[in-house]
């Protein structure tokens, strides 16, 4: 029998349940959600066996079978994938949680979390005939589609905000990619990216709107987040995982993940319960959950330093809040002094300097132990989505400069 590289069987819509074809080129479902890619989890449990995977090299494609890339020869890669799950026993100390762990995802290629959804995505979108994607971004995904565009021969155009940070346009630039900066926030760039892709392949340019959730397979990149932590804690979850979230792809991957390790029988022990962490500044899904309702409103004027979380409305906002209340997680938001505070104080607590939407994890954990929801008890794992070098700005620097001939006291 034909051992395939990827079970991929279908797409189905999230609302719905509807099937779609999954090897034709993807948006929205009929029936506007988005498409979730499944997998013929039978015979993924026949290959995935724990020493089969254990002996693949330390990537996120050593999951292939439950990645939608058929073709091995199709994978695009820079690296990305196995980042490592860090104890923070000092920091783990001064907030109340000794077994406080940290996924850091600051070391991927392009220094965000993003990597893994574009490397899964221009891989499949190469895989079945992309020319060029297409998306707005608040900074770091868009670097990071364009980075591996570039490394599939594929086209990029990427619209930002203009506040968003400086690193990411310049990743853009210098991979090759076509920029534009939108005064506005991003649903702003993603109405000019939808009308720009609609333009151009009616001339036949061959564009995929890669816009966050709006193809099916970012969230299968990320959700290998999931499938490393348990993992490397020996087939177990953590008891909470708390995630950064704005468009909320990283926390619905999650949650998908950790729904198909249990079903392919990797995964021992209880569901972690799932924390959505936004900034006091936007914060739809911490308003909704706290209404009890399955779906957001945009904040009126949505502020934070936290950039990569500044989503007034995500599309999958129903998937986010899903993930929340089937685990007995929940949702909270910190401001944006608490969050850079303990952006700082990690850096001096473990040497760590992490992006303020992983900051706000930490400062969220502090939160949630101080109000008695973390007992103390807890294994908790907090998502860094990012490297702090993409945000310099969130450090002032004003050392003493001392002469040649002078002495340091």
């Amino acid at each position: 029998m034909h051992t395939p590289f990827s079970t991929l069987s279908h797409l189905e819509c999230s609302r719905t349940g509807a099937r779609h074809d999954a090897d034709t080129v993807a948006g929205l479902s009929d029936a506007g959600a988005p498409l979730l890619a499944r997998y013929d989890l039978d015979r993924a449990r026949e290959l995935m066996t724990r020493a089969e995977v254990a002996g693949r090299p330390p990537d996120l494609w050593r999951y292939h079978e439950v990645l939608p890339v058929r073709d091995p020869a199709r994978v695009v890669t820079l690296g990305e994938g196995m980042t490592p799950l860090l104890p923070l026993p000092r920091a783990g100390a001064r907030l109340g949680l000794p077994r406080l762990l940290m996924k850091d995802e600051g070391l991927v290629p392009t220094g965000a979390f993003k990597a893994r959804g574009a490397a899964v995505g221009v891989s499949r979108a190469a895989e079945l005939g992309v020319r060029a994607i297409a998306m707005p971004t608040n900074g770091n995904a868009g670097a990071a589609w364009a980075c591996y565009a570039a490394r599939a021969g594929l086209g990029a155009l990427i619209a930002m905000p203009v506040d968003a940070p400086e690193i990411t346009r310049r990743e853009c630039v210098v991979s090759g990619a076509e920029l534009y900066l939108v005064d506005g926030l991003i649903g702003d760039a993603g109405r000019l990216v939808a009308d720009a892709v609609a333009r151009r392949n009616e001339r036949g340019a061959g564009y995929q709107d890669t816009s966050t959730l709006k193809e099916p397979y970012r969230v299968e990149g990320k959700k290998t987040m999931g499938y490393e932590i348990v993992e490397q804690l020996g087939g177990r979850a953590p008891d909470v995982i708390l995630y950064p979230t704005g468009g909320g792809v990283g926390i619905i991957a999650i949650h998908k993940a950790l729904q198909e390790l249990v079903e392919l029988g990797r995964l021992a022990g209880p569901m972690p319960r799932l924390v959505a962490v936004q900034a006091e500044g936007c914060a739809p899904i911490v308003d909704a959950f706290a209404a009890g309702l399955r779906s957001s409103e945009p904040p009126a004027d949505p502020r934070t330093v936290a950039f990569g979380i500044t989503v007034p409305k995500a599309l999958g906002d129903f998937l986010v809040l899903d993930a929340v209340h089937d685990t007995g997680g929940t949702a909270v938001a910190v401001s944006d002094a608490e969050l850079l505070a303990a952006e700082h104080a990690l850096a001096r607590d473990e040497g760590a300097w992490i992006c303020p939407e992983g900051a706000a994890c930490v400062a969220a954990a502090g939160r949630l132990r101080e109000s008695g929801w973390l007992n103390g008890s807890e294994s908790v794992v907090v998502l860094n989505t990012g490297s702090g070098l993409l945000y310099p700005d969130t450090v002032a620097a004003a050392p003493p400069v001392l002469a040649a001939d002078g002495h340091i006291p």
